[in-house]
């Protein structure tokens, strides 16, 4: 009997592939959704990538650049004021000069090579110079081959910059202005495929995967050049699989529209390398300067090594910070160039026989100088707008004088040090102004005691009353009325009060609380004596000496009480070397700039800041308040200067000294060169100085310096000499026993004595007059 019959068949089971139907299904949906959104992705990372790398890729801040040196023959310049200033460009010693950058110093000259700079006139080409020296003068300038010049000019020194919010900078350069061996190092060290893959190198990321899974930590990434420009560039330093995976597509996309030489200049301009304290240094342009202080095209072969070995950790690999770790990781760099036989193993052991040599600070700091650049910022913005002054990568030329702040500097520091035994003077404060009198260019600036002090700015914005600075002010006042007042005019110096309108009552007190008798016009100047000077500001109209004030530049509205003649009214320094601008220029008045000119980004130029002048006074007048002012520095309360100032400088200027000497002041000014100083307590405080015995000592340290050029105005055609007696201020002979010279404006000199050796009735004024007048 068959056994197949009575039995139903079983049914086929399905098979794996029927059951997974539809996971199949729905997986191959999801991938096509996923294909999409990836494409989509794509589309929008590539319109992101193209648009800012084709676009302006960078904000840059604007430079702002000291005056230039020029050099020619009989020029007034120290060597070693000359070599300092080589030196913060960034020269370097040689026994011979081979290029750009370069000087050699002989006994009494220097042989250097200038590197040529981009000026608002138009381009100055690299020279190679010799300039000779003797004493303290050029006393010759060549052309090494090609004989004598007329004239030469350094480049300025990059003194600072203005910084957008990121505080990002940097100094943009093209690829061909980069140094030999520094794309050759760049490529070996951190992309040795970056010439043959597409954006991202799979046998890098092989290579990164095997070293890490076998060190059993991340020890290696496998980023190529590209991928590090998108992580700088486009993205942030999260470590997240979503990042890196952007990173790498990113990458592609860019080398797909762009060739490997833009990329590459890129890079150069946008790597990060190290932190000026707010300021991040980016791109091997500015790193240069900021660890050299050369610019990047002169850079040999060590010092390209160790820019690329920081790449890898800029903060780790600081050479300021951390020298021994920068020399390892340098010394590194070359061994894998001479490994890949990019140099030669002489090459490499020369170079690994070299110092770190980086400068020993910040060129170009943020932090250098900052109350001058302060001022430029301030002078800048009533024409340009900010995004301009920060993204726009404008040049500012200035009148900023590097030699000139530096003596400055170190007389208000070594000055007060001096002074700090002094009960209370460790709490004092400074500032200080120094201009050209003749064009008001601001050549130095100080708003601190404290050298790249970036707080407070107490040069623009300490204002403080000026106590006897005004002083000078009165008796211009009174010397443009030649009718009425002279020189030798005699004036009392006895008490007085005054009753205001509010019933108050003002009494003034001269400084030693003595009254002085009758003295001459030019001595209560010269002594600063507050008595004969309200007698003769009330005389004269409290209203006029502030119109003389509005004349000498002073801007500020100030009430017609009697105080004001003894310095009540509160100026920031920079406003009284406004004021004493127009008394040492001759009277004209050239309103105080610290800009001379504007360049954008690509060099065109901009803004011309030429100097203004406008005569405000009479020459004459003006000649014999200069000659009062003179007698302050001979006899008066500025002779203390001459302790430390030659004896033939002839310099002006006027001591100030406010209630309890909480403000101490002193203005001065040779023929080219005008500083005014201010010493005081930011809270007002009393001090343990007077304008004699603090600022004026500040002032005389730092002419002591510059060494300027003496005082000597031309006499006026309305001016001239007459010999008058000592005793008694009439008109005498040139033999007389007691005669002496004084200027005068033309008609009123003053009527003939009696003749020599005839008595005059002069008792009032003091004996001593004849020696002050000597």
């Amino acid at each position: 009997m068959s056994r197949s019959g009575g039995r139903s068949p079983r049914p086929r089971r399905k098979g794996s592939r029927g059951r997974f139907a539809p996971l199949w299904g729905w997986a191959l949906k999801l991938s096509l959704v996923g294909l999409v959104i990836l494409a989509g992705v794509a589309v929008y990372l590539d319109a992101v990538v193209q648009e800012k790398f084709s676009g302006k890729r960078w904000t840059v801040p604007a430079k702002v650049y000291a005056r230039p040196l020029e050099l020619f023959e009989g020029q007034k310049l120290d060597k070693d004021d000359f070599l300092t200033e080589l030196e913060a460009l960034g020269y370097r010693r040689e026994k011979a000069v081979s290029g750009p950058g370069d000087m050699s110093v002989a006994s009494n000259a220097v042989e250097l090579h200038t590197r040529g700079f981009q000026f608002y006139e138009g381009a100055e080409e690299a020279r190679h110079l010799r300039v000779r020296f003797a004493g303290d003068k050029v006393a010759g300038l060549s052309r090494v081959g090609a004989g004598d010049l007329a004239v030469a000019r350094l480049e300025p020194l990059l003194i600072g910059g203005l910084y957008p919010a990121h505080n990002e900078d940097r100094i943009l350069i093209q690829i061909d202005q980069v140094p030999p061996y520094l794309i050759e190092t760049l490529v070996a060290v951190e992309d040795r495929e970056f010439f043959d893959h597409f954006g991202v190198s799979p046998k890098s990321i092989a290579r990164a995967m095997w070293v890490n899974l076998t060190a059993g930590e991340l020890r290696q990434g496998g980023s190529t050049l590209t991928q590090q420009l998108v992580k700088n560039f486009y993205l942030t330093s999260d470590r997240t699989l979503v990042r890196k995976a952007t990173e790498a597509m990113m990458a592609v996309l860019l080398e797909l529209h762009y060739d490997k030489e833009e990329i590459l200049e890129a890079y150069l301009n946008e790597v990060f390398l190290g932190q000026d304290g707010r300021r991040a240094i980016h791109g091997f342009g500015l790193a240069s300067q900021y660890f050299f202080s050369q610019p990047l095209a002169e850079l040999k072969l060590h010092q390209v090594a160790l820019l690329v070995g920081m790449v890898k950790g800029p903060t780790y690999y600081n050479p300021r910070r951390h020298p021994e770790r920068a020399l390892e990781r340098r010394n590194l760099v070359i061994d894998v160039l001479a490994e890949q036989a990019i140099i030669t193993p002489e090459q490499a052991a020369a170079a690994k026989q070299r110092p770190l040599d980086v400068s020993r600070r910040g060129s170009m700091a943020d932090s250098s100088y900052p109350a001058f650049l302060d001022l430029v910022k301030r002078q800048l913005r009533q024409d340009y707008r900010e995004e301009d002054l920060t993204e726009e990568g404008l040049r500012i030329f200035t009148s900023f004088d590097p030699i000139a702040q530096s003596k400055a500097e170190r007389a208000m520091t070594e000055t007060l040090k001096r002074l700090g035994n002094r009960k209370g003077a460790e709490e004092v404060e400074g500032a200080m102004v120094v201009t050209n009198p003749e064009t008001g260019e601001v050549q130095a600036l100080l708003g601190s005691r404290q050298p790249g002090f970036a707080g407070f700015n107490r040069a623009l914005d300490a204002v403080r009353p000026i106590g006897s600075l005004i002083k000078p002010a009165i008796y211009l006042t009174a010397l443009e009325r030649p009718s009425q007042y002279t020189l030798t005019t005699v004036i009392e110096d006895e008490p007085l009060s005054v009753k205001g309108a509010d019933g108050q009552v003002w009494k003034p007190q001269n400084y030693d609380r003595q009254a002085h008798g009758d003295v001459y016009l030019y001595q209560a100047l010269a002594n600063s004596y507050n008595l004969s000077t309200a007698r003769l500001g009330l005389e004269l109209g409290v209203p006029n000496v502030l119109k003389t004030l509005q004349r000498l530049g002073v801007e500020r509205d100030w009430p017609a009480y009697p105080s004001m003649l003894l310095g009540a009214g509160a100026l920031t320094p920079v406003e009284v070397a406004g004021m004493y601008q127009t008394l040492a220029n001759g009277g004209f008045n050239t309103p105080l700039r610290a800009i001379r000119s504007v360049l954008d980004a690509e060099g065109e130029p901009l803004k011309r800041y030429p100097f203004r002048i406008e005569q405000r006074f009479d020459p004459g007048a003006i000649y014999l308040t200069q000659y009062g002012m003179q007698r302050v520095m001979r006899e008066g309360t500025g002779r203390s200067a001459y302790n430390q100032l030659p004896a033939s400088l002839a310099v002006a200027g006027k001591t100030g000294t406010t209630n309890d000497s909480r403000d101490s002041w002193f203005a001065g000014f040779s023929q080219d060169l005008l500083a005014v100083v201010w010493l005081g307590r930011d809270d007002n405080g009393k001090t343990p100085l007077t304008g004699a015995t603090g600022a004026l000592q500040v002032w005389a340290d730092f002419m002591r310096r510059a060494d300027p050029l003496p005082l000597d105005p031309p006499v006026p055609d309305n001016v001239h000499y007459v010999w008058v007696d000592a005793r008694t201020g009439q008109g005498t002979d040139s033999n007389c026993p007691d005669a002496v010279q004084m200027p005068y404006i033309r008609g009123s000199e003053p009527p003939p004595g009696p003749g020599c050796g005839l008595s005059a009735p002069a008792e009032s004024v003091m004996d001593w007059v004849r020696g002050w007048l000597q």
